[in-house]
């Protein structure tokens, strides 16, 4: 028989789930930590002195209680004190933030690169130099508990190797052990697919924070997902899950950098789009350039139109896939893929009606990420994170080490 937890496994859990809900709620009062915890005051009151003597929160007087009686303290996180480092690597640009616990960005840099070849140590130089500037700028007494990366492709969650990444042209890149090598913070870095980290980020502090079943997609040059099941992130059995820019659902279709053909991502992404409206030149593509179709299909362009009609039933189509097979709540489109689905809703429905199975399709939300393009880098944040939600105590002595 296995034994139960000791009474130190049931201390680390609890500080855990008690910095957990600091870090992801906000400031919030003893006396509701009580009650979402189920645990009694002494308890609560115990955990928070361990918290605020690592330096993790604080306790002060509510500013209002509207009550009589003695105020419940107020547990806020040490947001300006306890930081990671998140970066976003995508084909056109590279972002470095340093965020608080809490969610609290305190600093961030971001910078556009050229699309080509993957080149590491021109890139880890690049994100770590952005992270030595704003360490030169923080308080004596602060303190970097993680730092971790979203990169668009396929990563190894074993040691954060970038196995695939059509759209960054990259295989085999140990990228995560060359930039904790760069950044000589002492800590791993740990990496993962952007889409997957959006689906995170969404998760947890933009528009599906109450959802517990959602499909997050991200397009950038391509298309790529993540999926929370059950409140928790589906990352596959190495780590490669949410590739559903992959799935096939036009056989015989177009080319796609992964050497099939038919792709969802060769169907709808960046390239499917621009060439439909007949707008692919030299300096056509990226961001601005999709948004330039939607605002001309706005405006009554007849080419725009009809290229995002096309690629909205692809689109539609494929999310109907989806749909079928996770019955999530609600599916969130974002990176390129908030203006393309704005600009293609009614085709996107439409084909959801014509192919997604009614029970399945009777309670779902389309939603736009509230995040924005921002959504990898926070859910990197989120990620680097993990630890120290896990075990605070003991990943904060490890940093003071």
């Amino acid at each position: 028989m296995r034994a139960g937890p000791s009474q130190e496994d049931i201390r680390r859990h609890n500080l855990g789930a008690l910095l957990r809900h600091v870090h992801l709620g906000g400031p919030i009062s003893r006396a509701e930590l009580t009650s979402r915890m189920g645990l009694n005051r002494s308890t609560i009151m115990a955990l928070t002195s361990d918290l605020t003597a690592a330096g993790l929160v604080r306790e002060e007087l509510p500013r209002e209680t509207g009550r009589a009686g003695r105020p419940s303290l107020v547990v806020r996180p040490e947001s300006a004190r306890v930081y990671v480092f998140a970066f976003d690597v995508g084909p056109d640009r590279l972002a470095v933030a340093r965020v608080g616990l809490g969610g609290v960005i305190l600093d961030r840099r971001e910078t556009t690169r050229e699309r080509g070849k993957f080149v590491l140590d021109e890139l880890t130089g690049a994100l770590s130099g952005f992270a030595r500037q704003m360490r030169r700028k923080t308080r004596d007494d602060t303190v970097c508990v993680g730092a971790a990366a979203a990169v668009s492709g396929g990563v190894r969650k074993a040691d954060g190797v970038v196995r695939f990444s059509p759209n960054l042209l990259a295989e085999e890149i140990p990228f995560g052990e060359e930039l904790g090598r760069r950044l000589g913070l002492g800590l791993p870095v740990s990496v993962g697919n952007d889409a997957n980290l959006g689906a995170l980020a969404e998760h947890s502090r933009g528009v599906g924070a109450a959802v517990r079943d959602l499909i997050y997609l991200h397009g950038d040059v391509g298309i790529g997902g993540g999926i929370i099941a059950g409140g928790h992130l589906l990352g596959g059995h190495d780590g490669y899950g949410g590739e559903v820019g992959h799935m096939v659902v036009n056989p015989g279709g177009r080319a796609c950098g992964c050497g099939s053909h038919g792709c969802l991502e060769a169907e709808v992404g960046e390239r499917a789009l621009l060439e439909a409206a007949g707008r692919i030149g030299p300096g056509q593509h990226g961001r601005d350039a999709v948004r330039a179709v939607v605002e001309a299909a706005d405006r009554g362009d007849i080419g725009a139109q009809d290229a995002l009609k096309k690629v909205g039933d692809w689109l539609g189509l494929g999310v109907a896939n989806l749909v079928n097979i996770f019955n999530p709540e609600m599916v969130i489109f974002g990176g390129i893929l908030r203006e393309i689905y704005l600009g293609s809703a009614a085709r996107v429905r439409s084909q959801l009606a014509l192919h997604a199975m009614a029970p399945q399709r009777e309670r779902l939300r389309l939603r736009t990420a509230s995040l924005g393009d921002a959504a990898p880098l926070v859910g990197a944040a989120e990620l680097a994170f993990a630890n120290v939600l896990a075990d605070p105590l003991e990943v904060l002595a490890r940093a003071n080490a």
